[in-house]
């Protein structure tokens, strides 16, 4: 898949760890994991909201695309 999730690095930068993220976005650490695996195909407007708002963030910060 060409769209990349980049949840690692604003974890790592904002010294949060998967179970506090996941707990204040509202989704399970398992989601997480397929978020960050990149096993993801599709996300919804307000799962994306929600992980913006708590990593204060743009959707852009998120999620790249790249060429396959």
């Amino acid at each position: 898949m060409a769209v990349q999730v980049l949840i690692d690095r604003l974890l790592a930068e904002r010294r949060m760890s998967v179970g506090e993220f996941a707990a204040r976005v509202g989704i399970t650490p398992a989601n997480v994991a397929v978020l960050k695996n990149g096993r993801a195909r599709a996300i919804r407007f307000s799962t994306l909201d929600a992980i913006c708002r708590v990593l204060e963030c743009q959707p852009g910060d998120i999620l790249v695309w790249t060429e396959d």
